[in-house]
Parts: C-alpha cells; structure tokens; sequence
C-alpha cells in the first residue's frame, strides 16, 4: 500500500519516479520519525547497495523544494524530513534529540496568501524544549536518590 502511495505522492508533485525516489518516499511514509539524510541512508542501503548518502541527500532536498516531503532545519547540524506533508507543527527534545509532530497547534499554519504585503510560500512552526518521556524519566531517577 504505502509503495503505491510513494508512487502517487512523486508523480502528483512533478517527480519523475525511479527506484531510489520510490524507496526513499517509501521510507519516509513508513517512518514517521523525522529521518535525517544519514538515518534514510542506514535504513535502505542494504535493500539498495548502489545507493548512495549523495542520492539520497538530493533525493530529500528535491522532496523538500517539490513539496512532496517536508524539510525540518533544527539547526545547523541538524536537518531532518517528514513525510507528512499536512499542516502540523514540530517539537524538538533538546535532551534526546528526537522530534515529535504536533497536530492540535494548527491555527499559526494556516496557509495565507500573504502576510503584512509579503506573499508566502511556506510556514513552519516548531518548539524546542524537554519532551515528557526525557522528563518523566528525570522524576524517576530523582525518585530514585
């Protein structure tokens, strides 16, 4: 199901499909852990041995600029992508590094046309901060002492 998926969510956004575009759009449907280009790479080079962190680094930036993937910038050390291309916010843990999607902040994503005279193409949102498992986990060990 999700390789038709792949395929429809290319080829309705310009993106001519092959192999390495279907797998990597595959992967990005299946994981829903905001991959960076490194943890994609990891994930399908053993299916994929001539794939390359080249290929799929521009795979996700054509993704990225075709809107068929969204490109998160934490930082910068720290790029990563969705596949989840609906109006959502982000968060990022700044002790686990991980990043989790936010669906019940979505009036500041609203899609307009232009903001004070600017016209706009894109809107991101997301927070940083302590996600609630790296703080439940820090009661827990302070229970401990």
């Amino acid at each position: 199901m999700k390789q038709k998926e792949a395929y429809t969510r290319l080829t309705d956004h310009g993106i001519k499909p092959s192999v390495q575009r279907l797998a990597i759009m595959q992967y990005l449907l299946t994981h829903a852990t905001h991959p960076t280009v490194d943890d994609v790479y990891r994930g399908l080079c053993s299916k994929i041995p001539t794939l390359s962190r080249t290929t799929v680094y521009n795979t996700l930036r054509l993704f990225a600029e075709n809107d068929a993937a969204l490109m998160i910038t934490i930082n910068e050390h720290r790029v990563c992508y969705d596949g989840d291309i609906s109006a959502h916010a982000h968060f990022y843990c700044t002790k686990c590094n991980k990043v989790y999607d936010i669906f019940d902040e979505v009036s500041p994503l609203l899609k307009q046309d232009s903001i004070a005279g600017h016209k706009v193409t894109d809107v991101q949102l997301y927070y940083k901060g302590i996600c609630n498992e790296c703080l439940e986990e820090a009661a827990s060990s302070d229970e401990v002492k």
